[in-house]
């Protein structure tokens, strides 16, 4: 089976890449299943309910927050009615919504969890308290998929190293710029540090670049604009799985630009 990850999308830029690319991207990869991390496509911060609806309607199978999953305050009226969206697992038990899914494609279990860093990460709780926890939830599941939303890029390796042989793959999210490193890990799990970002390639990621600059020049606050001009760019990852073992056969980077 054939993973699609796609890197934090970003505004209308995403929105719209996705909506143009993702199905001709998914023929050319020949891909199975896709999970995208939404926690930016509304405005650059949260989802709307319109918008997942209409990201729905492209081959996406799951969907993975972050930091920013309450971007949006109306998520918290309907994130409990998508079981393809999930939260970091890691928020306290009484926040809606959950940290882990399984989708049935194909007659494959694919379960999929969310789980957010602790550094720097507005005082979460450590993933490494939690995945065991998520992982026994999903002990049915053929294939199993992480998206480590988080800073650190040491906390994001420790944590590839610590669900090496336990799970099929971990990607990063979070950073919006990616990594060079992925790799198959010794006991076959496909691994990332960051996927990187969908949306606008000439900005700071995804935002004006004017703005950030004006603020590191003035330390004083500014509203954050997506940056909407082409060109965007397609920030993701494959990863190719073996069902029966639920081990990693390959995993190959994806940086597109589109003019």
């Amino acid at each position: 089976m054939k993973i699609l990850f796609i890197g934090d999308v970003v505004g209308r830029p995403g929105r719209k890449l996705l909506l143009q690319e993702l199905e001709n991207l998914k023929n050319e990869y020949d891909v199975d299943f896709v999970n995208a991390n939404l926690e930016n496509a509304s405005h650059g911060r949260g989802l709307t309910e319109k918008n997942l609806k209409q990201l729905l309607q492209t081959p996406i199978d799951s969907v993975t927050m972050g930091n920013h999953t309450f971007g949006q305050k109306e998520i918290e009226t309907y994130i409990d009615n998508y079981p393809q969206l999930v939260r970091p697992v890691n928020y306290p038990k009484v926040v809606p919504g959950k940290g882990t899914t399984v989708i049935e494609k194909d007659g494959i279990k694919v379960g999929v969890i969310n789980i957010s860093g602790q550094i720097y990460m507005n005082e979460m709780d450590s993933p490494f308290l939690f995945i065991d926890e998520s992982l026994d939830e999903l002990k049915d599941c053929d294939i199993i998929l992480v998206d480590h939303h988080a800073e650190a890029t040491s906390e994001k390796l420790a944590l590839g190293h610590y669900l090496d042989g336990k799970v099929s793959a971990v990607v990063g999210t979070h950073t919006h710029v990616q990594t060079a490193d992925e790799k198959v890990l010794p006991g076959g799990t496909a691994y990332i540090t960051d996927l990187g970002m969908t949306g606008p390639e000439n900005s700071i990621l995804g935002v004006e670049k004017e703005i950030i600059i004006n603020k590191f020049l003035t330390r004083q606050p500014r509203r954050f604009e997506v940056e909407l001009k082409k060109p965007w760019q397609f920030n993701g990852a494959v990863v190719d799985i073996d069902e029966t073992t639920g081990k990693a056969r390959s995993i190959e980077r994806i940086n597109r630009i589109y003019e």
